[in-house]
């Protein structure tokens, strides 16, 4: 299986630079994402099988190097492997939604299909890199090329910013992986992971590389405070990019954190408690940052923040269950996080492609001003509820069933849990989840509600249709996923067995087998309950439809509340509905809010609202430092004083400074 991925990450670079040969036809460009998105499909379904067949996933492949670091080394197992099933199904299904996303006129540079392939290409080489020197520089191609397809729109000022934005934190955290790697480095005496592994590492080692990781994946992976990033790259890039970045580029920094535990020895508690509070905080402040949004594609950003948060509870009291010898919990933990990984790389994906959709046939994403497009885009309005429906948990979608797994370790250990630490942050892992749940739910009743219900709000200079048949299969494939993994949870779930048999230490592998089975029992006697439900629900429509066929069906305009002849402002806005939620949350939030009301009973003009939840991490953390930071810069403009004799001073004064250091270090 290493060869064939090593061959498609080959034929990904191929198609990126024959992308560059010029075309007479502009939209010939686009047919080098067709070609990527076959070409993952077929690795796609050669992976799938050979996770079905159950064949050994463990395997190293060893090239000669000329740097004197190391080997060029390659290898795969079982948690890679499962990372690379959502890259290969978000890569199938932005490649192909991007052939057509483009209208004419408006076509992408000749570089932004090899900007997409290297995309693609340096994830997949991320998660089969073996070395540190080979994986800081797949991180790099991953990192470079996403600021790239971010700066698309390089023409527009935002856009400048937002790429520039991405470009300084993914550097940063680029800095912080460096040092993870030297510290990881400098006791093994090598930088072959393998040689990490065997390295016994004291405690203060250990702990200095988890936190050092943290920051350094915690970049890339966009949870709080690292999410600043997100909602500014995601909404200036491409829609399909959009869906890659946000479904499975940062995951990457996930997998990251995964890889740099499972080459420690063991685990310590407190690792799992920062996880936990990391991702509780995270996921409650990105879905209400994500509620006070008014552009789509920034409400989603935001999601993710959340979605992260869920994987860090569930990785977090997967290290709380192996640390207190809990093996339910450990093995609850890690497969929900893991699982999850999937899911929301599936209905994420799915909800920037529909968010995509409707700004390429409107021409905004500001959704105060859409509305009624149910009626002009139903297969994008039924792809989307399926995606919302599937990020809010609910039953029958893949969502629910990651998140079921969370809530069972989390319940589990404030039930059986024993000690002080254990009990409370199971507790703390089962509120937060479900306060992600129930306002999740209220955030996607608003995105549904007023994209897609109700009437238009304003009229648009091009009639609005349907998208293009391969941007519609480009969001069908995810949604397959999303109801097979819904439906058919007991036959996915098994499949998690030896990903998460690889990140719990071998003196515990015995009770996870145990586990398993009772997970899978129960998972079995749960999806009959789901099937039963759910012939209950279509035998109920059936019989309802059958009953009131006959009867005159009397239509009215929607949201008419009396009146006979309605108003688009009659309607509930985006920000009007959030109102009340954000309200409640005044104090954790900072809310920019316009009242436009004059106070009279009878106003000339409309009662106007308007609210947007600002970030206030962003605004009250990040600029100020910055510009602490630059003041302090400018303080030191006059080291560059341009004279070649004062550089010739600073150049002998280094040179004798490692002198010295290295003479200390020698004696």
């Amino acid at each position: 299986m290493l060869n064939a991925v090593i061959i498609y990450i080959l034929l990904l670079f191929g198609v990126g630079v024959l992308s560059l040969l010029p075309v007479k036809n502009k939209n010939g460009i686009n047919r080098s994402g067709v070609v990527i998105a076959l070409s993952a499909i077929g690795l796609l379904v050669f992976c799938i099988l050979k996770v079905i067949q159950g064949s050994k996933l463990i395997e190293v492949i060893r090239y000669s190097w000329s740097f004197p670091i190391g080997q060029l080394t390659f290898g795969i197992d079982p948690v890679s492997c499962l990372f690379t099933v959502p890259l290969l199904i978000l890569t199938a299904a932005c490649a192909l939604y991007g052939s057509k996303y483009f209208k004419s006129g408006h076509e992408p540079g000749i570089s932004h299909w090899l900007n997409f392939a290297l995309l693609s290409g340096g994830m997949m080489l991320v998660l089969i890199a073996r070395n540190a020197v080979l994986f800081v520089i797949a991180w790099e191609i991953m990192s470079f090329a996403s600021f790239l397809l971010v700066l698309t729109d390089s023409e527009n000022e935002k856009v400048r910013r937002s790429a520039l934005i991405y470009f300084i934190t993914a550097h940063i955290g680029t800095a912080f992986l460096l040092l993870t790697f030297f510290l990881l480095a400098v006791p093994a005496g090598s930088f072959e992971f393998a040689d990490f592994a065997k390295t016994d590492y004291s405690s203060l080692q250990a702990n200095l590389i988890f936190i050092s990781a943290l920051l350094a994946f915690g970049m890339k992976a966009g949870f709080l405070p690292f999410h600043v990033w997100l909602p500014l790259a995601h909404p200036s890039a491409p829609s399909h990019v959009s869906g890659l970045m946000s479904g499975i580029m940062i995951k990457m920094g996930i997998y990251g954190i995964m890889r740099i535990l499972m080459l420690l020895a063991s685990y310590h508690e407190w690792w799992g408690i920062l996880l936990i509070i990391l991702g509780a905080t995270s996921g409650i402040f990105g879905v209400l940052f994500a509620t006070g949004q008014n552009e789509i594609k920034s409400l989603l950003a935001y999601c993710s923040v959340e979605n992260i948060g869920i994987i860090l509870l569930g990785m977090g009291i997967g290290i709380v269950g192996v640390s207190s010898g809990v093996p339910i919990i450990a093995v609850l933990g890690f497969s929900g996080a893991l699982l999850h990984v999937i899911n929301h790389a599936i209905f994420k994906s799915l909800l920037f492609l529909g968010a995509g959709s409707v700004i390429r046939q409107t021409g905004t994403g500001d959704i105060n001003k859409l509305g009624g497009l149910i009626k002009k885009t139903p297969k994008t309005a039924s792809l989307f509820l399926l995606a919302s429906v599937a990020i809010c948990g609910l039953p029958f979608f893949n969502g629910f069933v990651s998140e079921i797994m969370i809530y069972g370790a989390g319940v589990t250990g404030a039930v059986k849990g024993t000690g002080i630490w254990l009990p409370i942050i199971a507790a703390i892992t089962v509120i937060s989840l479900s306060a992600m749940g129930g306002l999740a739910t209220a955030c996607f009743t608003k995105v549904f509600g007023s994209v897609f219900l109700g009437i238009p709000r304003e009229q648009f200079n091009t009639e609005t249709v349907e998208s293009p048949l391969p941007m519609c299969i480009g969001m069908g494939l995810p949604a397959i996923f999303i109801l097979v993994i819904g439906l058919f949870s007991f036959v996915i779930i098994p499949l998690l067995f030896t990903p998460v048999k690889t990140l719990i230490p071998t003196s515990m592998h015995s009770s996870v087998v145990e586990t398993f089975s009772s997970i899978a029992k129960f998972t079995q006697n749960f999806n009959i309950a789901i099937y039963i439900a759910a012939v209950i629900m279509i035998v109920s429509y059936i019989i309802f439809t059958l009953i009131t066929r006959r009867k005159k069906c009397v239509r009215m305009e929607t949201w008419g509340c009396g009146y006979t002849k309605p108003e688009s402002s009659m309607q509930y806005t985006a920000s009007s509905f959030a109102e009340p939620l954000t309200r409640v949350f005044d104090i954790p939030l900072d809310v920019d809010k316009k009242d436009e009301f004059s106070g009279e009973l009878f106003p000339q003009q409309n009662w106007k609202l308007s609210s947007k939840v600002n970030d206030w991490v962003l605004n009250r953390i990040y600029i100020p430092f910055t510009k602490v930071i630059h003041s302090i810069m400018s303080g030191l403009h006059w080291v560059q004083c341009g004279k070649a004799g004062v550089y010739v001073v600073y150049i002998i004064a280094t040179l004798f400074a490692f002198i010295i250091w290295m003479l200390l270090i020698w004696n």
